[in-house]
Formats: C-alpha cells, sequence, structure tokens
C-alpha cells in the first residue's frame, strides 16, 4: 500500500468510527469498480482528510473502502480478527455460495495464513490495526524504525487482506418497540428485544407482551411469551425486572403494605378526557358502547395530535407514578392524581394508553394470574440467567435438553420458586436473591419471615361425617371448633412488634387495638418471636358468648381507638407456623399445637385455644358438632394429627375437612359467589330487585361466569339501594353469560354473597367452569339460598370456576358410591 492509501484507510476508519459508524474493509479478490461512497455527512477534519486521500488515491487505489454493510455477523465465528482492547470483532471470514471457486480457494488459503501469522504478530508485540486506526496514529507508526518497515512489509497488508466486509456492520439497533414481538418462535433475548444493554425497558415493549396475552388464551403459551420479555429485561437491564413484575401482576407492591390507587372510574374518565383534549360526555359515552375504557383511551390518544414529542414512557418510569399516584393523601390529592395521569396519557403510544388505563382502574383483564407470572420468572432466570454480564454467554441453558428433559426441568425450577413464594411472599425480597443466586438457591435464602404475612391454609368441604371417617380411615385425626369470626395471622416479631394480618395478608393491625395491647400479656417469656393462625370473633363480655358474624362486620375497619371499641372480640388460636427463628410448617399438626399451647397462656374473652376433641368415633363427632352449634359455632374442623399433617401454605388441602352444621343437607359446601346482574320485582316488590345473577370467578381468564339465579333476599331495602348504584346500562366485557339469562339491569362487580344451593348439575345455560366438566356447557346451582354478604371477600376472592367443578366432581362421587352401596345391599338381600 501506498503512503496516500494507508493515510485514506486509517482517516476513514477514524472517522467513522467517532461519527458511531463502522469500518468495512475489502477483500483483494473483490471488485475493483464499485464507485466510493461519501462516509460522513459532516464537516469534520476527519472527513476533510478522508476526501483529501481520496483525490490522492483517485487513479491507482483499488477503491475497496465503503461504507459499512448493513449485515450482521456474530462476533463470536471462529475465525474473527481482534479489533480492540474492547473485544469487539474486526472480521469473520466466510465463502459466498453465490462467489467463485477461486474466491472460495483464496479465502480458505486467508484462513490458513490468519491462523499462522496473527499469533505470531501478536507475540511479538505489534499494535492491532484496531489500535491504530483508533488512535489515528499512522504517523507515529510511520516514523517508527523498529515497527514500522516490518508493518508496512506484511502485518497491515495481510490484515487488511483478511478482513470481510462483513465484519464492519453497524451497531445492532434494537427493534422498533411496536415490531416487538415475545411470542416468536426462538425468541432471542437480546437480538429481538427493542431496547440495548443498559437502557430503561420501554413501557411499550410490556404493552406489547400484554397484547400477546389478551389475544391467546392458552396459558402454557402465555407463559412463554411473558418469560421471553423478562429474559430480556434479565439479559438486558435486570434492575427493571421487579417493576416489570408488578406492572404484570397490576400491583404496587406486596399486599401487606396497602399501597391502593384508589382512582374511581369517574375520576379516570375526566383525566381521560383532559388529556386527550375531548368532552367528558363522548368518554363516557364510547366507555358505555366499548365497555372498556381503555380501549377508549387508546383510540383516542391515536387521533391527538401534539406539537411536539414527548419523552418515551418506561416501564420503571410508568410504576413509579402509580406509586406516587397511591401514595398522595389530602384533600387537594385527586387534582394533583389527574395531573400525573394526564402526564402519562399525553406521553402514550400505540396502546400503552389501553393498558395505563386498566391499570389504574384495577383490571388488566389480559388473562394473567399470579400463578402464570410465577412460572414466568421462574422460566426466565431458568433460561437466560442473571448476572453473566453482557454480552451473556448462555442465553438458553435448556436448549440441549431434549423437550421431555426440558420440560421437566423448567417444571421443577418453578415450584422451588412457588414454594419459596409461599413461604415468604414477598417479590421485593425474592427477585434480588433470584438475581444475585438463581432459583436453586432460594430455599436457602428465602424463609418464613414475622412481618412477612403468609397465605392460610384451608379446609376441603365435606357433606356428612361419614366422607370424614372414611377419608382418615387409617390416621388419627382431631375435630375442632370452626368460629364463625375472621382469620387473623398473629406476627411477634423480636424488636416486641406486634403485627396483625387478614387471610388476603392485608394489615389490620390498625383494625385490632386490643388485641395488640394483651399479647404480651398472654405469651409466655419464652416466646421472643413467633407467627399465630387464628380466628377473631365477636365476643358478648356480659352474656361470655360468640356473637354473630355480622356483629364483627360492624366494627370500624380502620385507625380504630381503643377507647372507641363497642363490639369486643376473642382470639382463638388453633396453629403456630413460626417460633423463635424455627419454621414449624414442616412438622405434624400434634407437635404444632403442643408448641402453642406451652408458649402461651388462656384468657377467658380475650385469648383462648380452639376447643378440639381427638375422637375416631362417629357418634361422639356427631355429638361434638352439635354442641359446636349450641356454641354459636359454623361446625368442626376435622385435622389429621400425625400422617400427612404439615401446613400447607395456600392451599385448600384435604389434610384439613370442614363439617358444617347444614353439611348434611345438600351440597357439603357453601358458595361466595359475585352479583353481576339484577332482575326487577313484581307483585310486593315492584320498585325494587325481585333476583339477581350470580357468578364466580374464573382466574385464568379473569371472567365471572353465570351460575344461578337467586330469588328474594328478604327486605333488605339498604341491600337493594347498595346495588342500585351499581347499575349499568350494559355488561362487562368480562362477564361471560347467555342471553336468556339477561337481567334487566347490569351490575358491577363489587359485591359478595354467601349462597347454599341443594346440589350442583350439567347446565346448557350457565357458563360457570364451561370447559372443566363438559367441553360445551357449564355448571348450575339447584336451589340456590341466600345467607349472607361476604363484605370480607374482594370479588376476585370469590369461589372459582375449579372450586366449582371440583364440587360437582365430588358430589357425583358420592353419589355413585351411594348408588354401589345400595346395590350391594339389594344384593345382600337377595
Amino acid at each position: 500500500l501506498s503512503d496516500s492509501q494507508l493515510r485514506y484507510r486509517l482517516s476513514e476508519a477514524a472517522a467513522m468510527q467517532r461519527n458511531g459508524l463502522s469500518l468495512c474493509l475489502d477483500s483483494p479478490v473483490k471488485s475493483a469498480k464499485r464507485p466510493l461512497r461519501r462516509v460522513l455527512e459532516s464537516d469534520s477534519d476527519e472527513e476533510e482528510a478522508v476526501l483529501t486521500a481520496r483525490a490522492e488515491m483517485e487513479p491507482t487505489q483499488d477503491k475497496s473502502l465503503e461504507r459499512a454493510s448493513s449485515k450482521q455477523v456474530s462476533s463470536a465465528h471462529p475465525l474473527s480478527l481482534p479489533w480492540n482492547s474492547h473485544g469487539a470483532s474486526l472480521g469473520s471470514l466466510s465463502c459466498d455460495s453465490a462467489a467463485s471457486p477461486m474466491h472460495a480457494l483464496l479465502q480458505l488459503g486467508a484462513c490458513l495464513i490468519h491462523a499462522i501469522i496473527v499469533p505470531v504478530a501478536t507475540c511479538a508485540g505489534l499494535p492491532s490495526l484496531g489500535v491504530l486506526v483508533q488512535a489515528n496514529c499512522w504517523e507515529t507508526l510511520r516514523n517508527t524504525s523498529a515497527v514500522g518497515p516490518v508493518y508496512w512489509t506484511w502485518w497491515l497488508p495481510i490484515s487488511l487482506w483478511l478482513c470481510d466486509p462483513s465484519s464492519f456492520s453497524k451497531p445492532v439497533v434494537p427493534l422498533d418497540p411496536m415490531e416487538y414481538n415475545p411470542s416468536k418462535s426462538s425468541y432471542h433475548p437480546v437480538q429481538d428485544a427493542c431496547w440495548g444493554h443498559g437502557q430503561r425497558v420501554p413501557y411499550l415493549a410490556v404493552a406489547r407482551t400484554f397484547e400477546r396475552i389478551e389475544e391467546v388464551s392458552a396459558r402454557l403459551k402465555n407463559i412463554e411469551t411473558l418469560s421471553n420479555l423478562f429474559r430480556s429485561v434479565v439479559a438486558l437491564s435486570p434492575s427493571d425486572i421487579l417493576p416489570c413484575i408488578y406492572l404484570c401482576l397490576n400491583r404496587l407492591g406486596p399486599a401487606y403494605k396497602g399501597l391502593e390507587l384508589g382512582i374511581g372510574e369517574t375520576i379516570l374518565m375526566k383525566a381521560v378526557a383532559q388529556a386527550m383534549g375531548r368532552q367528558l360526555d363522548q368518554i363516557k359515552a364510547e366507555a358505555q358502547e366499548k365497555g372498556d375504557l381503555g380501549l377508549v383511551a387508546e383510540s383516542s390518544r391515536s387521533n391527538q395530535r401534539t406539537m411536539f414529542t414527548p419523552p418515551k414512557l418506561s416501564a420503571a418510569g410508568v410504576f413509579s407514578k402509580l406509586q406516587e399516584i397511591a401514595r398522595m393523601t389530602g384533600s387537594a390529592s385527586m387534582n394533583k392524581k389527574i395531573d400525573i395521569i394526564k402526564g402519562l396519557f399525553v406521553a402514550c403510544r400505540h396502546s400503552e394508553a389501553r393498558y395505563i388505563t386498566r391499570s389504574l382502574g384495577g383490571k388488566l383483564r389480559i388473562g394473567l394470574a399470579e400463578q402464570s407470572v410465577l412460572s414466568a420468572i421462574a422460566h426466565a432466570v431458568s433460561l437466560t440467567p442473571p448476572g453473566q454480564g453482557f454480552p451473556p454467554e448462555v442465553l438458553d441453558a435448556g436448549q440441549s435438553k431434549s423437550a421431555e428433559a426440558r420440560k421437566a426441568w423448567l417444571e421443577e425450577q418453578t415450584q422451588i420458586l412457588k414454594q419459596t413464594f409461599c413461604e415468604l411472599p414477598s417479590y421485593d425480597i425474592i427477585v434480588p436473591i433470584l438475581l444475585e443466586h438463581g432459583v436453586e438457591s432460594l430455599p436457602q435464602h428465602c424463609k418464613i419471615t414475622p412481618g412477612i404475612p403468609l397465605k392460610p391454609m384451608l379446609a376441603q368441604p365435606t357433606k356428612g361425617i361419614g366422607e370424614v371417617l372414611k377419608r382418615f380411615e387409617e390416621a388419627a385425626f382431631t375435630c375442632e371448633y370452626k368460629y364463625d369470626g375472621e382469620r387473623a395471622q398473629i406476627h411477634i416479631l423480636e424488636n416486641g412488634d406486634v403485627h396483625i394480618y387478614s387471610r388476603n395478608q392485608e394489615d389490620n393491625t390498625s383494625k385490632y387495638p386490643d388485641i395488640i395491647s394483651r399479647i404480651p400479656k398472654v405469651k409466655k417469656d419464652s416466646v421472643q418471636s413467633c407467627i399465630l393462625d387464628a380466628e377473631a370473633v365477636a365476643w358478648d363480655p356480659e352474656k361470655r358468648q360468640i356473637q354473630p358474624f355480622q356483629v364483627l362486620t360492624t366494627r370500624k375497619r380502620k385507625d380504630v381507638e381503643a377507647a372507641e371499641i363497642k363490639v369486643q372480640v376473642c382470639l382463638y388460636a388453633f396453629d403456630i407456623l413460626y417460633l423463635n427463628g424455627e419454621s414449624l410448617v414442616k412438622e405434624p399438626f400434634s407437635r404444632r399445637r403442643q408448641l402453642l399451647h406451652e408458649s402461651f397462656v388462656e384468657t377467658e374473652g380475650e385469648f383462648l385455644f380452639a376447643t378440639s376433641m381427638d375422637t375416631c368415633s362417629l357418634d361422639e363427632i356427631s355429638e361434638f358438632l352439635d354442641q359446636s352449634i349450641k356454641d354459636s359455632c359454623e361446625g368442626l374442623m376435622v385435622k389429621t394429627l400425625e400422617v400427612d399433617a404439615t401446613y400447607e401454605i395456600a392451599k385448600r388441602s384435604h389434610k384439613w375437612l370442614k363439617l358444617k352444621k347444614d353439611y348434611l343437607e345438600g351440597v357439603g359446601d357453601t358458595l361466595d359467589l359475585v352479583v353481576i346482574g339484577a332482575y326487577l320485582g313484581k307483585g310486593k316488590r315492584v320498585g325494587m330487585y325481585g333476583g339477581f345473577l350470580l357468578a364466580c370467578y374464573d382466574e385464568e381468564s379473569e371472567e365471572y361466569q353465570s351460575i344461578c339465579k337467586v330469588g328474594s333476599v328478604g327486605s333488605l331495602h339498604r341491600l337493594d339501594a347498595h346495588l342500585q348504584q351499581t347499575a349499568r346500562p350494559k355488561p362487562r366485557p368480562y362477564y361471560r353469560w347467555d342471553s336468556s339469562t339477561e337481567p334487566n339491569h347490569w351490575l358491577a362487580a363489587v359485591q359478595v354473597w354467601e349462597v347454599k344451593c341443594a346440589d350442583l348439575s350439567i347446565s346448557p345455560v350457565h357458563k360457570a367452569a364451561i370447559g372443566l366438566v363438559d367441553e360445551e356447557k357449564g355448571i348450575s346451582l339447584r336451589f340456590p339460598r341466600f345467607l349472607r354478604v361476604r363484605d370480607d371477600k374482594k370479588p376476585e376472592e370469590a369461589t372459582t370456576s375449579s372450586q366449582v367443578a371440583e364440587l360437582y366432581r365430588r358430589q357425583q362421587q358420592i353419589q355413585n358410591q351411594q348408588l354401589v352401596e345400595k346395590a350391594e345391599e339389594e344384593e345382600d338381600f337377595y
């Protein structure tokens, strides 16, 4: 190469590098007749040097330089050349199928030369081409007598000749977020992401993921789609994984922290109207027509024009704004909340407005249950392990496994995470540990901790004492009173603080100051820290007896002052889950009950142990059941003592069985159903509601599925008035019902009723549990009867479609068993 040629090449390389472009050097075997292109659009010194050098070279140079191709070649190619100290690739040698045989032969020769000469040159301490270009020090090199001649003689010409044009390509540019598709097959967590390493995750990437999940009802596919998003977050922006998880769950933090948005539909409509420059009446009309304010916000934003482009939303930024809204209090807070919401809407692109609106309203409605989110997290951190640095070496740790082995491995990883989450239900704690240590190390780092509430163990219903004896025929068990109160999980911390949590993990500490004050008196000195499972029951101190649950519901729910308490409570403790640093959930119930009695002392009317009796006699159980009813209890809880007697967190287990007073006739359990519609009354009930359409809740689809009609609930005028305030002109898009059951008024799904029925049957009309027992038909209740309003339950905590299906199956098993027994009796008779 001549000096002018060398100067041209080095100057152009330096100019391109400073301007964010990449050099592309051709092999001598390439065509020498291709015209040169202008490399830069600036007036920099580098460009001037390039143009000057071009003039010097013009008629003798081989025109082997041009602007970098967009063709991408992996930097991990086995024939890559060293480029610079940052580890980027200079080039990779490959044989084009369309090239001539001579070209292929020359490429092969180049490979052999590269394999021999480059290591020798490196060992000799010769500077690499990358360092020269980066430093733009060709003048220094020319004047270095010791190095220059050797470099010009063979090292630099061969280096230039060995370079493939595809190697100097433009940096990998992230996809347009609108093209982001986490549901694609063979997803690559880096190349298929729509943001770069170290950048904030765009909220549009989250919204696009929601779109894909909303379009598909297949649970496994949705888990895969969500896990692909999480894999990219882990690989590129691990600090954003926690906000992304909470956005997918539509939560602002752990339930016990009590962060809630509290944005009503009217306020939300007002914010949408102001942000989109539309009239409030127009927004209301469209929302009623479409049944989804999120779709109205999306269409309004897409038709809106702005004078300037606002900053793009990030997932972490949206999550932070939602938290800020939730923390605002005071008389002026509502206007401040609306201002923040308007700011979010103005910056929205495409479907972002739809999902931000739904998040603010409290319902995403994409069919994504928490169990699916946990599975997606486990899959993501298992397939693309965190903490690898960038670029990550392992993008799919399960790639080498067979399909069956991969599936089993992911299920195992998922189970570890789900079990850990049961014992320590806090993403704030689990996720950082997950990123640092991985899934398999979670059990060592995440354990039950006082101050973080657990989801309680629940009991299965039974239809009679005979079923209890049959199920527990080979196991010792005990019978306890089933108290009609509110579940209370008591946490005693090592510093002496006492916290009380509900069955939904909500912090009820301020609701029960009377219980807080008495705990130090009833615990023994040996107790430093513990977690109790108990029931808070309304108590009449004069009559020294339990009061109905309805009395307890009249008690103030928050910020109760001890002097203002009118309804006294007694705490009935029946289990202990943690004691002095030791988890007891794996211990048998007999051991846990013994520790409970040894660690606390009873005080009448304040703190008592659940009344119990260990027996396996049918007559004794029957008498004990009758006595529990006389003592104002619901019935009995039957629990195993030794075999299969561990505490199963967050599960409805067959180790605990419920035996209520009304189980001996009809279905073995009551159902908690949501009111979604009302029928106008006739006769004496003209002007009032005469019947209601009830529904169960499907966790997977986030739908309310109709299950029965229930007649008049008596002379509850106050109840009617409350429901009339929730009336809607059209059903919600997440109601599933048949046109033959259409009510006169649709109601918002806000109230839960406890309902009793004779039995369950397959129904061609109602949609409850459709597809679980029968492919095309649902399940309905026969002779449903209203019992009470469940103010302690949210609509999402109503009886689920899977529980309805289980009740139906168990009913059929009992009926079949009775038919078999009857047939045997008849056979014996003859």
